[in-house]
């Protein structure tokens, strides 16, 4: 699915934000560029040190000159948009967006662009009535100015966790014995025995505290090593503690 993602930038007038653009689509694991006439030189050193290992976005990036051109071969295009119209479109929020998007992409030739406008004005009029719908970054509303690239961040992130949410799950890292039945109250009579002997715990007197600490254990599942780990804490601390008198055992 993220294979069938463009971003689509126009009219961009700094190289360092199509490096850092082509920063946040790698880290989401993006990999189609597109840049509709930009206002400077897409190559340079700066945009090639944004990028910050993801030039080779920067260098594989494809520049034309219109909208029209850059999603020519896309089902579906999605423009950015801060600003609000005067005449009403389809308007997604980027959670809405990356729902979308497996069944959008379900057919095999089916591709998405999602497109950006300029540094300063953003999407013109025009260039959104060209988009089948249009999505907004739920900013704060005193301060909505977003980065180019923080913009493209936060909708590759949306899709991404779109495509995660329809993988496989990966087979769970194989856990630690847990420990049994019988290794639990060897360690319980072990525990209740050791906080005798320093003093902490009256069998007399016991006010549930036992009962409360199985409850707390039993809830943990231990592992079988940590339990170990736990009965050889038990052992040092009853090595410390006071010697008791042939009355008090």
């Amino acid at each position: 699915m993220l294979d069938r993602l463009r971003i689509v930038l126009i009219g961009t007038s700094h190289p360092g934000n199509i490096g850092a653009v082509a920063r946040a689509m790698h880290n989401m694991g993006l990999a189609d560029l597109a840049l509709v006439a930009p206002r400077c030189e897409p190559i340079t050193a700066e945009s090639v040190s944004r990028a910050s290992g993801a030039d080779h976005l920067v260098h594989a990036a494809r520049v034309v000159d219109t909208l029209e051109e850059a999603v020519a071969d896309c089902t579906l295009a999605v423009g950015a948009s801060a600003r609000s119209r005067t005449l009403p479109w389809p308007m997604l929020t980027p959670r809405e967006l990356g729902a979308r998007l497996p069944e959008e992409l379900a057919g095999p030739d089916a591709r998405v662009a999602l497109v950006f406008g300029r540094e300063d004005s953003g999407l013109s009029n025009a260039e959104l009535q060209r988009c089948h719908a249009h999505v907004h970054i739920p900013t704060n509303p005193d301060f909505s100015s977003l980065n180019l690239a923080a913009a493209v961040q936060v909708l590759a992130y949306e899709c991404r966790l779109a495509w995660l949410e329809g993988q496989p799950a990966e087979p769970p890292e194989p856990d630690q014995a847990l420990a049994t039945h019988a290794e639990l109250e060897h360690y319980f009579a072990h525990l209740e025995r050791t906080l005798v002997a320093i003093g902490f715990h009256d069998p007399a007197t016991p006010r549930q505290l036992m009962a409360r600490l199985r409850r707390f254990t039993l809830r943990a599942r231990p592992e079988r090593m940590e339990l170990n780990i736990l009965r050889g804490i038990l052992s040092d601390t009853e090595k410390l503690a006071p010697p008791q008198s042939d009355a008090e055992r």
